[in-house]
């Protein structure tokens, strides 16, 4: 049995989290002497050697990472996980994927699963994993008090977390300033998540309408419940908003290129002139900003760069060499035909 044990089964069987088991291993004071011994107990019963259990007795690493994210189906996301698992290929690291989706009990599940696998750290890819109640995040502190956690596109202050992240607040400002200096007095606020990375768009989009001094309308600000494939839930969905509810808009700033691209199939659809008529704004600079007529403007975050600074992050943390706690990226619009600025 005692090949087999694992620090998820000595968890399960002491009702314990696994970050507790991790402490009692690491000989931390920072557990209750009753749940110490429960712990102790079972790995006396079941021989559990914690030898095994390379990186929580900094022994030799096992040189493989785990990688977290909500769906590989989406672009942005897939885009991300190659980059990583490319860069920690390169630097000799294996990689252990979980799709979670994005219910909390499989997020905490998956992670669980990375941790009995004896990774030597986790990445977080995009901003799901974290949330705006400080108790449904309490699933990364435990997580962090055995591995060092990696966030990439997310900002949480937790002791062995790292975050990489892009300033989505300011680069979408940026953008949303653009247009109203190119003119444009009804600008449409198009997005699809209130992830922390979402909100941060949704406050930079808010943010520069007050610096010039144009109203806050609720209905300049539109949220799409769609599919992230949905591209025609989303032309429907502008039209609906346009031909059914007479909402107004000479301009979309998106926060997805995805919902750019919806957008630029309404105006198609409706025979409105793009960027005459209507200027269009995607974010991430995704391959879809290329794949519509005339090609998407779009903000570009900056993820190859974000991903392999990330990597830089968790080798640094891995071998002892002083690293950031948090590396901010600028995000840039890359002006293409659908915006005249």
């Amino acid at each position: 049995m005692s090949n087999q044990m694992t620090i998820y089964d000595i968890s399960k069987k002491a009702g314990v989290s696994i970050a507790t088991v991790s402490r009692v291993l690491n000989g931390s004071a920072n557990v209750k002497p009753r749940t110490r011994k429960k712990v102790m107990d079972i790995i006396e019963q079941y021989g559990y050697k914690p030898n095994a259990f390379a990186r929580g007795l900094g022994l030799n690493s096992m040189k493989t990472i785990g990688i977290l994210c909500a769906d590989a189906s989406d672009l942005y996301l897939a885009k991300a996980i190659y980059y990583i698992e490319q860069s920690l290929r390169e630097n000799g690291y294996h990689s252990v994927l979980c799709c979670t989706g994005y219910e909390m009990e499989s997020r905490k599940e998956s992670l669980n699963l990375l941790l009995s696998q004896h990774v030597d750290s986790v990445v977080m890819v995009g901003s799901h994993f974290i949330m705006n109640n400080p108790e449904d995040n309490q699933y990364v502190n435990d997580a962090a008090a055995s591995v060092p956690i990696m966030l990439l596109n997310a900002d949480y202050d937790c002791p062995n977390v790292y975050c990489t992240l892009c300033d989505d607040h300011k680069a979408t400002q940026d953008a949303t300033e653009k247009l109203i200096a190119a003119g444009c007095k009804k600008i449409l606020y198009l997005y699809n998540s209130n992830s922390y990375s979402g909100l941060k768009k949704l406050s930079g989009f808010q943010n520069a309408l007050l610096t010039k001094d144009i109203p806050l309308k609720k209905e300049m600000l539109q949220c799409f419940h769609g599919n992230h494939e949905d591209i025609d839930g989303v032309k429907n969905f502008l039209n609906d908003l346009h031909n059914k509810k007479g909402i107004e808009f000479d301009a979309i700033v998106t926060s997805e290129d995805f919902l750019a691209v919806g957008a630029m199939k309404y105006a198609r659809a409706n025979k409105i002139s793009v960027p005459k008529d209507l200027q269009i704004v995607g974010y991430n600079n995704s391959i879809l900003a290329h794949c519509s007529e005339p090609a998407i403007s779009s903000i570009d975050n900056r993820l190859e760069d974000m991903c392999l600074q990330l990597v830089k992050t968790l080798i640094g943390v891995l071998t002892s060499t002083e690293t950031p706690q948090k590396t901010i990226f600028s995000g840039e619009l890359i002006e293409r035909g659908s915006t005249k600025l």
